[in-house]
């Protein structure tokens, strides 16, 4: 009878969910009703999530298998992930976009890349405007950042004093698209192929840009992508390390799980069939694999109901990329008779960039500053945010910090006092568009008739 019950047990479960996900779409339906926009009520944000039907029961659906850490979603999107969007043989999924960077960074520094270990006191080459977590692993693993300046107008990295930048000690270069932009990758990488040099792109915010035709993050050895709510597709929390290498692949999988020596998948055991067969350090012979460790790593992993979330929102992933180029080139036409108020963002040179933001610089000595221009707009319901950490180096969590400047940090500094960026992401129609570009001429005619000294004033309080 036990074996009876065991039969009619499964074709019950599937009955059931099935039935569940329906009823998830039609609570879909109901709880996130579409929102018609009112111009001056409704928010304008710089980033959400977008999602439908579709997402919720796959996370649902998830949760009722109860597999409580990376499982079939995770394995199904990794697999997806790096063959789709990439082209690449190889995803490691992570907690995070930091995290994605923590691992990449990390994985250099391993000794079983022998001469091309990344060691403490070597250098590698970023620039001072950015994220922090671009730059914080490195320098976490004593590794020095030799910091460059940007080009205002494209955010990107100024390439002119790359080779002022290079000394004995340099071992790689690590870079983000800033707000998905891609930078100048033609000069990046000829460099680093010139001087054997590790490329780490970070892609956090530039999911689906393309640089001559071919998608970033195919560029170099490593590359970088978040899922957070604010990024081009969402697992809530979420990242991965994208390659093309089998052994970087094994490398970060490593630094990812504990750092253990053993690649099996969760749940799963004895993959290599040596797993009591092997000797390594000074273990005994015919110790457990699964408890052998190779590097100083930590726990990263996801659990499957975000793959689930992930494994929905990669159908998604070409429209939401074409939406954010339509609302950043609608943003772009609609400012581009206020050109003497700012300095309009520029695309690099071959890129096709799938935009995380709009940036703005306010030119100085104009009729209104960027900190009362940003309290304006978030007046008038309209979200903003800066251009990050700006220069980082007048951060506090970087002051004393070992490190190397190369030129001037100009550019950097003009986006740490000037910058503000707005948001072109899919859940903006033209509605929202249309009425930030309202706001920005009618806050510009505002502060163009006000009095010389309230604008003083303004700025100095």
């Amino acid at each position: 009878m036990g074996s009876a019950g065991e039969d009619e047990t499964v074709p019950r479960a599937d009955a059931l969910r099935a039935q569940i996900r329906e009823l998830v779409r039609e609570y879909h339906d109901a709880a996130f009703p579409a929102r018609e926009f009112t111009a001056g009520t409704t928010p304008v944000p710089v980033a959400g999530r977008v999602f439908d039907d579709h997402e919720v029961t796959h996370l649902v659906d998830a949760s009722l298998d109860f597999w409580l850490t990376a499982g079939r979603f995770a394995s199904e999107f990794e697999r997806r992930f790096a063959r789709e969007v990439f082209g690449l043989r190889h995803t490691i999924l992570v907690n995070s976009g930091s995290s994605a960077n923590l691992v990449a960074a990390s994985s250099l520094t391993s000794p079983q890349l022998g001469d091309r270990q990344v060691r403490p006191g070597d250098e590698f080459i970023t620039v001072a405007t950015g994220f922090p977590t671009t730059v914080n692993p490195f320098i976490q693993h004593g590794v020095v950042p030799v910091f460059l300046d940007v080009d205002v107008e494209t955010y990107n990295i100024d390439v002119t004093h790359l080779e002022d930048a290079l000394s004995p000690r340099t071992r790689a270069v690590m870079l983000a698209h800033t707000l998905g932009n891609p930078f100048d990758l033609d000069t990046v990488t000829a460099f680093c192929r010139e001087h054997d040099l590790w490329l780490i792109e970070d892609c956090c915010d530039a999911l689906g840009s393309t640089y001559r035709g071919r998608q970033v993050g195919t560029f170099g050895e490593l590359a970088t992508v978040s899922f957070f709510p604010a990024h081009h597709i969402t697992m809530g929390e979420g990242g991965a390390v994208v390659c093309n290498s089998g052994r970087l692949k094994v490398i970060a999988e490593s630094f990812r799980d504990w750092g253990r020596d053993c690649w099996c998948e969760p749940g799963k055991e004895d993959t290599c069939g040596k797993r009591f067969d092997q000797q390594l350090g000074d273990l005994p012979a015919g110790y457990d694999h699964k408890y052998t460790y190779a590097h100083l790593g930590y726990n990263l992993k996801v659990t499957d109901m975000q793959a689930a979330v992930g494994v929905a929102q990669l159908d998604k992933l070409e429209g939401f990329v074409a939406a954010r180029r339509a609302n950043f080139a609608r943003l772009r036409d609609g400012l581009a008779d206020l050109e003497e108020i700012f300095v309009l963002p520029r695309a690099t040179e071959h890129a096709d960039p799938s935009w995380f933001g709009f940036p703005l610089a306010v030119r100085p000595g104009g009729p209104i500053d960027r900190n009362t221009l940003v309290r304006r707009l978030n007046e008038r319901r309209v979200h903003t945010r800066l251009l990050f950490g700006g220069n980082l180096l007048r951060q506090p969590a970087y002051a004393g910090i070992e490190h190397r400047v190369v030129g001037t940090l100009a550019g950097s500094d003009h986006c740490t006092d000037h910058v503000f960026w707005l948001g072109v992401h899919p859940g903006l129609n033209t509605e929202h568009i249309d009425y930030v570009i309202d706001v920005l001429h009618d806050l510009v005619a505002i502060s163009a008739t006000s009095s010389p000294g309230a604008g003083r004033s303004e700025r100095a309080s």
